[in-house]
């Protein structure tokens, strides 16, 4: 049985832990990001999803690949997270951002839907900030809010197709992406640490073992799956 992983943004982090895991479950991955996965087995498109005319470079060459697929798991991983906030977001960089972090998902769904069978999965990498909010971190925020609405449409839109979906929100976790963000203090980073009830930032390998969990469980279809620790609510 020929099953596929679709990823977006799995050259490092969540991403690329996640390529690891399905790879030792079997599965063939196609990736798709700026940066090549160091992971041979992978087939990867050099893709920026922040350009809405992305899809006319690889479409063709992606669904040639997935043609014989029994099931596909199509992940939307890629994400940017700015330093920005209402008062003065541009409106060009919010929209790129909601371009990468929001519609280029859309139009991978368009793309991967033909070709996907019962059994198949549509998953979002959201975030604990899908729900909650900081302050100066406005784009982002918004983005992640969405891809929760979009995850809800999905399994509206889906019914009776035999494709289950899940928005999964990570809590901190200890990535490039994180580090960059917060210019790798390392004070920062403690007190993110502080804020769950294991005191400690979590490993990429973990979202990576959720993700496999939603996408080998129907039954969570439509939910949104907090990976958080247990987040300190205040």
């Amino acid at each position: 049985m020929a099953k596929y992983l679709v990823i977006t943004g799995g050259s490092r982090g969540i991403g690329l832990a996640t390529i690891q895991h399905f790879i030792k479950e079997g599965y063939r991955v196609i990736n798709l990001s700026r940066q090549q996965p160091q992971v041979a087995e992978v087939q990867h498109f050099n893709t920026d999803l922040s350009d809405k005319r992305w899809p006319e470079q690889v479409s063709k060459k992606i669904l040639a690949l997935v043609g014989t697929a029994d099931a596909i798991t199509l992940i939307h991983n890629a994400a940017y997270l700015a330093k920005d906030s209402v008062t003065d977001i541009d409106a060009d960089a919010f929209q790129q951002v909601l371009q990468l972090n929001v519609i280029a998902a859309s139009q991978l769904n368009q793309i991967l839907l033909p070709s996907m069978k019962p059994g198949s999965s549509i998953l979002y990498v959201s975030s604990t900030l899908g729900e909650k909010a900081v302050a100066n971190t406005f784009s982002y925020v918004t983005s992640k809010h969405a891809q929760i609405g979009m995850m809800k449409a999905t399994c509206q839109d889906l019914m009776g197709k035999g494709i289950h979906t899940a928005a999964i929100c990570p809590g901190f976790t200890d990535t490039e992406m994180l580090r960059s963000h917060v210019g790798n203090d390392q004070e920062v980073l403690g007190y993110f640490s502080g804020l769950n009830s294991f005191e400690r930032l979590l490993q990429p390998e973990e979202i990576a073992n959720t993700l496999w969990f939603c996408a080998q469980t129907p039954a969570i279809n439509g939910a949104v799956i907090h990976a958080n620790l247990g987040q300190l609510e205040n």
